[in-house]
């Protein structure tokens, strides 16, 4: 009995060493955040979910990452609902749970977080972790399309072109396209420093990307209104330097389309289009630190009288 208690008491003694030297080790902005995070802090909770994240300063643990995001959840802090929500879906550090990744973006989305508001219109429209609805993904589209979300702004646009959820209208297919085509997606600077509050970049970059084809495929069929004539003039100069615009940017669609409409343009009609693509790329350069652009207003469509 002695020898066990001893043991015990040798563990113990063993486990404090160790915890105290790690603590000891860890950079003195790490302590701080570790000890507010303990206090019951949540934007500390949260800071500290990322670094465990990311394996920034200490080795890589989804699940201390996602113990920490839901600890800062349950206080409702936004961001961590949000990330809770996202690692349900991607099944890191938690079991893979539909209907956890809805809760927790409802919960986020309610707070006006748009990257919540879009994920959930798009739970909605895959009916995952929810019965499927494209009334109710159109609802939070639209939420997330009032406050410059370029994804939702593009998945609300094809709500309108193919009628699901909204009365088919191309001319707000048109407004919605074009409002995420003229987005810019900036990437992350390489001189940004990770730690500890550039929270989240793993999927931070993730949404971006998720962004950047948004936006693409909003060009591209932005191109293919304008060379339709569906919602906005038929003009293939137009169309011709959106498939430009989305051809740089990756689409294999656009740079088909592109070559297809050349067949039906005269030759100055396609350098006026890639002089116009040139001048919007050079206008909307992606990759450079911008300033933070202020939340679009809530405009609307004018219809023709």
């Amino acid at each position: 009995m002695q020898l066990l208690i001893a043991l015990a008491l040798a563990l113990l003694i063993h486990s404090a060493i160790a915890k105290e030297s790690e603590s000891v080790s860890l950079p003195p902005a790490m302590q701080s955040l570790i000890a507010a995070a303990e206090r019951g802090d949540a934007q500390a909770q949260s800071r500290l979910a990322s670094v465990y994240y990311e394996g920034q300063s200490v080795a890589q643990d989804y699940t201390l990452a996602a113990t920490w995001f839901r600890k800062a959840a349950e206080q409702g802090e936004r961001n961590a609902q949000y990330h809770l929500g996202y690692m349900n879906f991607r099944d890191q550090g938690v079991a893979q749970d539909y209907r956890q990744s809805v809760f927790w973006y409802r919960k986020a989305a309610e707070q006006g977080d748009a990257r919540a508001q879009s994920n959930l219109g798009e739970m909605y429209f895959d009916g995952m972790g929810v019965e499927k609805s494209d009334a109710e993904a159109v609802f939070w589209y639209r939420r997330a399309a009032d406050q410059g979300d370029a994804k939702a702004q593009s998945r609300l646009a094809s709500m309108y072109y193919e009628g699901q959820g909204v009365t088919e209208d191309y001319l707000s297919a048109a407004f919605w396209y074009r409002k995420a085509a003229e987005q810019q997606v900036v990437r992350a600077r390489p001189d940004a420093n990770p730690m500890p509050h550039d929270n989240y970049s793993q999927a931070a970059s993730w949404y971006r990307k998720s962004e950047e084809l948004a936006v693409a495929r909003a060009q591209y069929q932005l191109g293919v209104m304008h060379q339709k004539g569906q919602g906005i003039a038929q003009d293939y100069v137009e169309a011709h330097k959106w498939f430009n615009i989305a051809g740089a940017a990756g689409s294999e669609s656009a740079r088909t389309q592109r070559e297809l409409l050349e067949k039906l343009m005269l030759p100055a009609q396609i350098v006026e289009s890639q002089r116009r693509a040139s001048i919007w790329m050079k206008e909307h350069t992606v990759g450079a630190a911008s300033p933070k652009k202020s939340p679009p207003k809530k405009d609307q469509p004018k219809r023709a009288k």
